[in-house]
């Protein structure tokens, strides 16, 4: 009865409401919200008193609407203790994986071969016995008779690698940054006035030029090395210390200096054309692309207001303007990892780095002889994404098949080769990229992101 009751008042006090809806509410929900319905007796329809059952209707909705959203709190809160628990089994099965994505090297750290080839302490050559294995003479391989290092920088790798093969006859070394070419010449000249006996046999090339342009170049040095191809190519991608320490290029976070961040200083585009003339979408897409920001709607916003004030035109202001919005020194989301990325985004802007990688990945496998190897160290996930999707790409055309296999018979006297992916046109003899041993991690931090890939054309 005290339902039907119920029910009665609400119709009429909302009598164009849908009263179907009503009669699913369970006995208890009508009866809990009798007991809180008040009335007055005025008589506005002969002989009947009409309760105030606009009041009372609003009421019952009220409560109604309050338990509902108890339950759909309390369901929710179930499904994110569920979800919780999913989060942290996957976590662990994603650590897991991550750690099989990649090969950390075995290679002893060898400390007198970074003193002997790194330059007056300031530059150290990632993973140099890395390299030196991956070229080093193997009964099944052709002997290294020609080598192209693309990205010279002070000639660390290189020293190495020339003093490393007696058997080597031409040596072609390639920075676009003129600074670094010119100490790279000095060093390996040098290095050839110190042993006669290269200096009788070796054919040294140095250029400042950019290293997508390396067929033009072999054309230049002998147009045969186009024909049959150079042994051995190495890219180094990463940022030599000599440039980073440098204020005035502005490549670092923590010094002041111009916003600059030309590889070439002959080029025309700066960090701070960008920051101040380029439309607001395109700084937005660099940091979130090219910088790999999270907080890129934050940043676009500020950078973008900071030209009512006349622009930016330092990395000391450009730094100060993130620590600004990001206080805190450390974490994620701390000021120097934020301004990290947005210097990386930058960069790889001005030098239009990614594209100018794959096209140079394209031109340099082109370059190879039979059986010749294309190595590149690369140091952050884009520039890792690009190497490992090209070689892909390289070694097999649309719609083929390749095999993932272990080390064949004809790899077991290079033990760093663990798995390896075969091609019609190559092999990636790095499945997953091996990465520095934990010594030379701890002896030189700016190592750590470094991941080394190698190809073999066939």
């Amino acid at each position: 009865m005290a339902a039907a009751r119920i029910l009665f008042l609400m119709y009429l006090g909302c009598p164009s409401c849908n009263c179907s809806s009503l009669t699913s509410l369970s006995s208890l929900s009508l009866l809990r919200a009798a007991s809180t319905f008040h009335f007055n007796s005025n008589l506005t329809y002969s002989g009947v008193a009409r309760y105030n059952t606009s009041k009372s209707y609003n009421s019952a909705r009220s409560i109604i609407h309050e338990k509902n959203k108890k339950k759909k709190f309390s369901k929710k809160r179930d499904d994110s203790n569920k979800s919780k628990k999913r989060d942290d089994s996957g976590w662990s099965a994603r650590a897991e994986s991550l750690v099989k994505r990649r090969t950390r090297s075995d290679k002893e750290f060898v400390w007198e071969h970074v003193q002997r080839y790194g330059s007056s302490g300031t530059h150290v050559p990632v993973m140099l016995g890395e390299v030196l294995e991956v070229f080093a003479p193997r009964p099944h391989r052709p002997p290294l008779r020609s080598f192209v290092d693309c990205t010279v920088g002070a000639a660390g790798h290189s020293s190495a690698i020339i003093q490393a093969h007696s058997e080597l006859q031409l040596y072609v070394g390639l920075d676009v940054d003129p600074l670094a070419h010119e100490k790279a010449h000095i060093r390996i000249h040098a290095l050839m006035n110190e042993d006669c006996s290269l200096a009788s046999k070796l054919n040294v090339y140095t250029f400042s030029k950019n290293f997508k342009d390396i067929k033009s170049i072999l054309r230049d040095v002998d147009e045969k090395f186009l024909i049959h191809g150079v042994d051995g190519i190495l890219m180094d991608l990463g940022m030599s210390s000599m440039q980073v320490n440098n204020a005035e290029r502005g490549f670092s976070v923590l010094s002041d200096g111009p916003l600059d961040m030309r590889m070439n200083p002959q080029a025309s585009l700066k960090a701070e054309d960008i920051l101040n003339s380029w439309p607001e979408a395109e700084v937005g897409r660099i940091l979130r692309e090219y910088g790999e920001e999270g907080n890129w709607q934050r940043l676009q916003k500020k950078i973008v207001n900071a030209r009512l004030d006349g622009g930016l035109h330092s990395t000391g202001e450009l730094v100060n303007l993130i620590q600004k919005i990001f206080p805190a020194s450390g974490g994620r989301n701390g000021w120097i990892k934020t301004a990290t990325r947005v210097f990386q985004g930058l960069r790889i802007a001005v030098n239009n780095e990614l594209q100018t990688l794959e096209d140079a990945l394209y031109a340099c496998f082109d370059c190879l002889s039979s059986r010749g190897r294309l190595v590149v160290i690369s140091f952050h996930s884009l520039e890792d994404r690009i190497v490992k999707q090209t070689f892909l790409d390289i070694i097999v055309n649309k719609g083929e098949e390749m095999d993932g296999n272990m080390k064949g018979k004809d790899d077991n006297d290079e033990t760093w080769i663990k798995q390896k992916i075969e091609g019609r046109k190559g092999t990636i003899l790095t499945k997953r990229p091996i990465t520095p041993s934990e010594e030379e991690e701890r002896l030189n931090r700016r190592c750590r992101s470094a991941r080394l890939r190698v190809v073999q054309k066939v």
